[in-house]
């Protein structure tokens, strides 16, 4: 079942693994959470819809790689994004769980 809001999705961050019924999108933003850039990455390159976009998107722009990050960004029909990169997981955490 899916978190309610950002603090319990917070709270989620003491297991070891997400869990098994999340959707794709918010398992990828709990490995970025958590610190493993690779596994949240390497989920976000297989969603090929807009969501998995924006999460590239945000990946990219969290490693620097900002022309990257911008294409991605376009790709989910999104500006760049002006905010900290803890506002944009919170921004996007937020959309999945909508």
């Amino acid at each position: 079942m899916k978190p309610k809001d950002y603090t319990e999705f917070e709270a989620t961050l003491l297991a070891s693994h997400p869990p098994s019924d999340w959707p794709e999108g918010l398992k990828a933003l709990w490995f970025d959470a958590k610190g493993d850039w690779e596994a949240s990455h390497d989920i976000a390159q297989e969603m090929h819809n807009s969501l998995g976009s924006w999460i590239h998107a945000y990946l990219h722009r969290k490693e620097g790689d900002r022309f990257n990050a911008g294409y991605w960004y376009r790709q989910a029909n999104r500006p760049f994004s002006k905010l900290s990169l803890e506002e944009e997981l919170r921004e996007i955490v937020e959309f999945v769980i909508e």
